[in-house]
């Protein structure tokens, strides 16, 4: 851990979308990416994460984004130290009103992106808190993790549901997904910020201090 330094989003806006490497943003600025079922709440944790209500276009049409999307934020390390990355919003998977072709062609896309991009340095996988984890999430989260990056599994709108079952929910997902301890489920509630320290913890030791 980073033994009490305040870690903060300072600076975050809309950068590029790509659906070829020849579009991602130019530089080696570390990248995390954000993943999940379509309608998981993924806009609302990236505005959650950055402090910053518009960044990310919440839509109540599931399966809207078809793009990746790269934010650049600057993270605020103690009082003096900034640090720079992306943040790239993938397309969700899951939406059966999305045609076959469609799904083929977002997957060639997004696989692209995740065999060819040497800066990204930890996935995001979203899961409703509520729900355990579908086929698609289980083979998702599998061929995430055949990449070699760290997943980092996050438990979406954690507000829905009392603390208690928010305990046991953390624990059925932790428990359905194998995962060790040290990547637990963690769950998140967007419109309390509920968790939005320890998710920066995690991008902040995965993309700095590896």
């Amino acid at each position: 851990m980073s033994a009490g330094v305040l870690l903060d989003v300072i600076n975050a806006k809309y950068c590029a979308s790509a659906v070829r490497a020849d579009q991602y943003p130019p530089g080696d600025v570390p990248e995390v990416a954000f993943i999940g079922r379509s309608n998981v709440g993924k806009s609302s944790l990236i505005n959650s994460l950055t402090r910053h209500g518009g960044l990310a276009r919440i839509s109540s049409t599931p399966g809207k984004t078809q793009t990746l999307n790269f934010y650049a934020v600057s993270l605020k390390v103690g009082e003096t130290q900034r640090s720079d990355f992306f943040l790239v919003d993938l397309p969700g998977y899951g939406y059966a009103k999305v045609g076959q072709q469609a799904r083929q062609q977002w997957s060639r896309f997004i696989d692209e992106y995740l065999t060819k991009s040497s800066r990204l340095k930890l996935i995001c996988q979203l899961i409703d808190i509520r729900h355990p984890p579908m086929d698609s999430d289980l083979l998702a989260f599998h061929r995430l993790s055949e990449s070699g990056i760290p997943v980092q599994v996050i438990a979406t709108k954690a507000d829905k549901i009392t603390r208690m079952a928010v305990i046991k929910q953390s624990g059925i997902l932790s428990a359905g997904f194998a995962l060790p301890p040290e990547r637990r489920a963690l769950a998140y509630s967007a419109p309390k910020s509920t968790g939005r320290d320890v998710l920066l913890e995690i991008i902040y030791q995965n993309l700095f201090k590896s």
